[in-house]
């Protein structure tokens, strides 16, 4: 991706094509992390080369992992067995990664060194209670600033006990955090959750060996099981195929095939949305890599119609907001959405983001405290948009301007790299007028 800070995007194309989506971001978080903790060399296909997921891998080599790069988005990873990460000598620099901070919380909380986990300024402004919380009822002691954010200074040396925790909230990261540290617990660990998340973890650990029971809202395991190397093919990432989803479903003419995208049953929430709203979307070619099962996506343009968004939807699509906003914008009729606070706290206030974003194109947004009634089919005009560093408003408004009647300029783009590197290079070669 270039260096650029903005972007300009005016009426494409229709989009055309086949494409293949960088992998998936979360899968490829935890293939280096569960890599590096096994017994023995794994090798990794698939890698995301996004900013997050490497910062995740150069934060193991500073803990004592040999990584290895033959090729792009190829890992070779030398584990160094659960009990055999080494102290280091600097700050961890998790940059954007929410889900790399997070996971790490947990996965330190029972090493024997001292060690502080940093990021930049948006994940600098993140809650990390809601993770801290439940790791210091398991005897971790992790400080935080005094408002809950990081940096996070993991105290080394406690001695971690299993516990049953009740998750107030949905959320994959917590529910991660608290299985990795029963790794390193004595007895059981279980996380119980209000709604059923994303079961990435719970599918790798049992690839690499761990003996792990989960079911949709539940997990358990044990502690002091180790890992054991295994190869993985990390599938490519629905969460940026979601905006190519949205963008051929509403930019008439388009027909694309996404190839070989990852379809986690807790991931696919906007799959439902767009199709509930008249999408025209096809599964072919389904499969299974690393334990997820992938198929094609074949999207072709469908006149999309307003809809109630079921809340059971909303924790398998909370990093697809930005996008299905997008797609309520160019639906006929009123989108309404409920259940999501979650999105308040993402790497910026997204429901408010796209809420003003979309207004400075001239659609009506009346929000709400956990959502938002959206008011489609209208005309949308040009203007500027704030990103506020967010990668998915970035992207969802560079769809919003292909079906613009202006030019619509989208500042601070520099963080799209985190998740998509080349999200433009690829849109361009589909149709987008993303200059």
């Amino acid at each position: 991706m270039s260096n650029a800070q903005h972007w300009i995007a005016r009426k494409g194309q229709p989009l055309q094509g086949s494409l293949t989506i960088p992998g998936d971001k979360s899968v490829s978080h935890r293939s280096v992390m569960f890599a590096a903790l096994a017994d023995g060399t794994s090798h990794i296909e698939g890698f995301l080369e996004g900013e997050d997921t490497r910062a995740t891998a150069r934060i193991f080599s500073q803990l004592g992992v040999r990584i290895e790069t033959p090729s792009p988005s190829q890992r070779i990873v030398h584990g160094v067995g659960i009990d055999g990460l080494q102290a280091p000598d600097a700050a961890l620099d998790c940059g954007n990664a929410g889900t790399g901070m997070r996971l790490l919380a947990g996965l330190l909380a029972g090493q024997a060194f001292d060690c502080t986990l940093i990021g930049d300024e948006s994940l600098s402004g993140r809650p990390m209670r809601r993770v801290t919380g439940p790791l210091s009822q398991m005897g971790a002691k992790i400080d935080t600033q005094d408002d809950g954010t990081p940096p996070l200074r993991v105290h080394g040396g406690q001695a971690l006990h299993g516990i049953e925790f009740a998750s107030p909230v949905a959320s994959a990261q917590i529910k991660s955090a608290v299985l990795l540290a029963g790794l390193y617990a004595q007895g059981e660990t279980q996380v119980i959750e209000p709604h059923p998340t994303r079961d990435y973890t719970e599918r790798m650990l049992s690839a690499f060996g761990v003996d792990i029971e989960f079911s949709p809202g539940k997990a358990r395991l044990r502690g002091g099981q180790r890992l054991r190397a295994t190869d993985i093919v990390v599938p490519a990432d629905f969460s940026s195929a979601a905006f190519y989803l949205v963008a051929a479903s509403i930019i008439p003419g388009s027909e694309l095939r996404l190839r070989q995208v990852g379809l986690n049953p807790r991931r696919t929430g906007l799959l439902h949305a767009l199709r509930l709203m008249g999408a025209d979307i096809t599964e072919e070619n389904p499969a299974e890599q690393g334990g997820e099962p992938v198929a094609d996506l074949v999207v072709r343009y469908a006149p999309l119609k307003g809809a109630r968004i079921p809340e059971a939807l909303v924790p398998d699509m909370i990093d697809e907001f930005p996008a299905l906003f997008v797609a309520a914008a160019a639906a006929e009729g009123q989108t309404v959405v409920s259940g999501a606070a979650e999105l308040r706290v993402k790497e910026s206030d997204r429901l408010a983001a796209m809420a003003t974003g979309l207004r400075a194109l001239g659609m009506q947004v009346d929000e709400t405290e956990d959502g938002a009634t959206l008011h489609g089919g209208v005309r949308l005009g040009s203007g500027t948009i704030e990103s506020h560093g967010d990668h998915r408003i970035a992207m969802a408004f560079a769809i919003a301007g292909q079906i613009s009647e202006g030019e619509v300029r989208i500042n601070d783009i520099a963080n799209v790299a985190t998740s998509f590197p080349d999200f433009d290079g690829l849109a361009r070669s589909a149709g987008f007028n993303l200059a």
